[in-house]
């Protein structure tokens, strides 16, 4: 695991404990153990947190009753949180202390709306610059693939271990595609190629393939507004007009509306298979002899490479499997030539960015010698 990706979490970690933390201190109306966290007491000369000292409990929604196990320390600590800035006047019956939280004003509710709101954009922010931090060390440390694709795999496998129906696990695995393609964007990645439906998943049963479907036309609908927001150009790989009606149009409508994007492009290979592909290109090529608009003698790696689904997409230089399997699936077998592979255990649903920083890691640490000499 790369050390900048473990880092950059522990770190984030630590910005959702110290919201966690804040949020505890606010007081809103309702009696919260955490806001006598901070406050010391003089214990015989010792500075010691409230806690060490006493128990605190919560009786009633709007109560806090401290109780010392050392009751010679009940007016020390009463004094303690009369001088901390709790806003609170204790009472003390010579056994325990009680805090009592009045319930808030209308504009004391809007006070706390506003501070709960800066507390969050401070740990939004703080986050942030670790992200932009870690990825800034990314790009920095070595060069990022400019095309990665991804074999989605495993999303059955994930469903049946839950004790779902097989297409619980398409449904989640969209959560995971989402993730990726931010996180790819985010890195200044230029192209992401899925996997999503090759020729061969007609063979599945009916209603799973009517679920995927659906799920392909009401999840690119709902995606939409994420595409224009991050300035993704959307592309297919494969036969779409071969889909059912409702989900061709919804694709259409997809590409339409994303082709003057500038930013990422994400491919999604659905109807795909590419032992089809390559009949595809062998046709169109014939075609263009026998008419005449190509020589023989012109047929060359590039040539066909211009007829193929991804004529206007660079070659993947990184390509992950999920679920642990070591097969392409009939997946883009011209591109990835020379693809640097990642397979990993993890199921697709369960597939988050810090898998893919891993596996980008492990691309930057390859030596990719094109058949040649290393130059390490």
């Amino acid at each position: 695991m790369s050390e900048i990706t473990d880092t950059a979490r522990d770190r984030m970690e630590k910005c959702l404990e110290a919201l966690k933390t804040n949020f505890g201190k606010v007081r809103t109306g309702r009696a919260n153990p955490h806001v006598l966290d901070s406050i010391m007491v003089d214990y015989y000369g010792q500075s010691t947190p409230v806690t060490q000292l006493a128990g605190v409990k919560v009786p009633e929604a709007s109560m806090l009753v401290v109780e010392p196990w050392d009751k010679s320390s009940l007016n020390a600590i009463e004094k303690a949180i009369s001088q901390s800035d709790l806003g609170i006047t204790p009472s003390n019956d010579g056994q325990v202390i009680r805090l009592p939280f009045p319930k808030p004003t209308g504009e004391r509710r809007k006070e706390l709306a506003k501070e709960c709101r800066t507390l969050a954009e401070e740990a939004r922010v703080a986050v942030r610059n670790v992200r932009r931090e870690a990825n800034g060390k990314l790009e920095r440390d070595e060069e990022l693939s400019s095309h990665i694709s991804v074999i989605m795999d495993g999303n059955g496998r994930w469903a049946t271990r839950q004790g779902m129906e097989r297409g619980q696990g398409h449904i989640a695995g969209i959560s995971s595609l989402r993730e990726t393609i931010t996180a790819c964007v985010r890195l200044g990645i230029d192209v992401l190629s899925a996997y999503a439906f090759s020729t061969e998943n007609w063979k599945r049963p009916q209603k799973e393939v009517d679920l995927l479907m659906h799920l392909f036309a009401t999840t690119l609908v709902k995606e939409l507004p994420l595409f224009h927001q991050e300035n993704v150009r959307l592309e297919f790989l494969g036969d779409i007009e071969s889909l059912p009606e409702k989900t061709r149009e919804v694709f259409e409508q997809g590409l339409s509306e994303t082709a003057d994007h500038t930013g990422m492009t994400l491919a999604l290979a659905v109807n795909y298979g590419a032992r089809a592909e390559l009949a595809r290109a062998a046709r169109l090529i014939s075609q263009e002899v026998a008419e005449g608009a190509l020589a023989l003698e012109d047929i060359d790696q590039q040539c066909v490479a211009g007829h193929l689904y991804t004529a206007d997409l660079p070659d993947p230089e990184l390509l992950i499997s999920t679920s642990g399997e070591l097969r392409l699936s009939n997946y883009l077998l011209w591109q990835l030539a020379y693809s640097e592979f990642y397979v990993t255990d993890t199921l697709w649903p369960d597939f988050d960015r810090w898998e893919l920083l891993r596996a980008i890691r492990a691309f930057q640490g390859r030596d990719r010698r094109f058949g040649g000499v290393s130059a390490k």
